[in-house]
């Protein structure tokens, strides 16, 4: 048993932030459908390629099965409607106000089922000025403040490598989702939940919404620093690079110990993280040629003996390779129908009575355009 096994799911989403939301709950066992056009979404069309298959669209739309649908050809309609009856979750992604057009909006479907959860993930949100615009997770980072924060103190901002925004409201949807599904317990009615790239941008900036909201300064770059902890950040080693987060008082003095620089506890400018925080570039130029002495491997191994979050900076490669990795199922199999063994990531949360799994690899196109009416409408 799966704790979402009750659910049917209908998303309607293409690209990353709707499929990552509908993924988190196909992974906990409801039935997600995803309904394509009839061309497929342009994520399919994405490299790299396995046998013709995106990588990307399939790790991201696991679990699923594929249905094609055009909304403006009225038998279609009409059979989208009918799966709408019995569903329980609606995702969608399209610009605000496609929806509404199409005749699939959140109002539109409410009246046929009000238990409906419906969920909308847009660049900007339904609501306030820039409601009508598209958005990627580029241009949300642009504005919402996180690319200002990244990179080195001097130059311009740097883009952010993950999407984050559009992984981050696509968690956001499934939070808002299970939150109404749970408030449906209550009232017996489903509700519109609502989030956006660039409301999730925002909220991510916590560090930077807490100084600006006690001194209105604006957040400056602090290149590998950190805002509030010092020393917390990437050190060069003799062959790589390691992480430390030493900023407590105890671990401080016991890294000054290992590092062999035990003159710097006592030093007026480093005896409090405040302190600390304050000379952090002065620390860290300070601390660098003791990393550099040593090989990454020398430092993770004792600063883990004496307790003190540190660890290597991995590429992808050894990360998924990890033994963490492994012995945390973070990294699965599958058969695709397609593309034959395929491996994905696994699911980063355990639940101990009713976890979830990878049970299906993504759908190609239409897989399932029997199947799902078959069974949805004949229960």
């Amino acid at each position: 048993m799966s704790s979402l096994d009750h659910l049917k799911v209908l998303d309607l989403t293409a690209h990353l932030s709707g499929p990552y939301c509908a993924m988190i709950l196909a992974d906990h066992g409801a039935d997600v459908v995803k309904v394509e056009r009839p061309d497929g979404e342009d994520m399919r069309r994405t490299p790299p390629f396995v046998d013709g298959e995106s990588a990307p669209f399939m790790l991201w739309n696991r679990n699923k099965r594929s249905i094609t649908l055009n909304y403006k050809d009225a038998a279609d309609l009409k059979r989208f409607l009918a799966l709408v009856r019995v569903a329980d979750v609606v995702i969608e992604n399209f610009r605000p106000g496609t929806t509404t057009r199409l005749g699939i909006g959140y109002e539109a479907l409410n009246k046929i089922n009000p238990r409906l959860i419906y969920c909308s993930i847009s660049g900007f949100g339904q609501t306030g000025p820039y409601s009508p615009r598209g958005g990627f997770d580029l241009v949300a980072c642009g504005m919402s403040g996180l690319m200002s924060v990244n990179g080195p103190p001097e130059g311009p901002p740097f883009r952010i490598p993950i999407p984050v925004t559009d992984i981050a409201a696509g968690m956001n949807g499934a939070i808002g989702i299970l939150t109404a599904l749970a408030a449906r317990e209550k009232t017996g009615l489903g509700q519109h939940v609502d989030t956006s790239l660039f409301d999730t941008g925002l909220a991510l900036g916590v560090y930077e919404a807490a100084g600006v909201f006690a001194n209105g300064e604006v957040p400056q770059r602090l290149g590998q620093g950190h805002r509030g902890s010092a020393p917390y950040q990437v050190f060069p080693t003799a062959n790589g690079y390691v992480t430390i987060g030493g900023a407590n008082d105890t671990f401080w003095r016991a890294a000054c110990e290992i590092l062999e620089c035990t003159h710097f506890i006592d030093d007026p400018r480093f005896v409090s993280n405040p302190l600390r925080v304050k000379n952090a570039a002065v620390l860290a130029a300070e601390l660098e040629p003791f990393f550099r002495a040593q090989p990454t491997s020398y430092w993770c191994e004792r600063f883990d003996a004496a307790g003190i979050p540190a660890g290597p900076v991995q590429n992808h490669v050894q990360a998924l390779s990890d033994p963490q990795a492994v012995a945390r199922d973070m990294v699965v199999e599958t058969e695709h129908s397609k593309a034959g063994k395929m491996k994905t990531l696994g699911l980063p949360v355990k639940l101990s009575a009713t976890p979830g799994k990878v049970s299906r690899a993504a759908p190609v196109l239409a897989e399932h355009n029997d199947e799902v009416f078959s069974d949805w409408l004949t229960e």
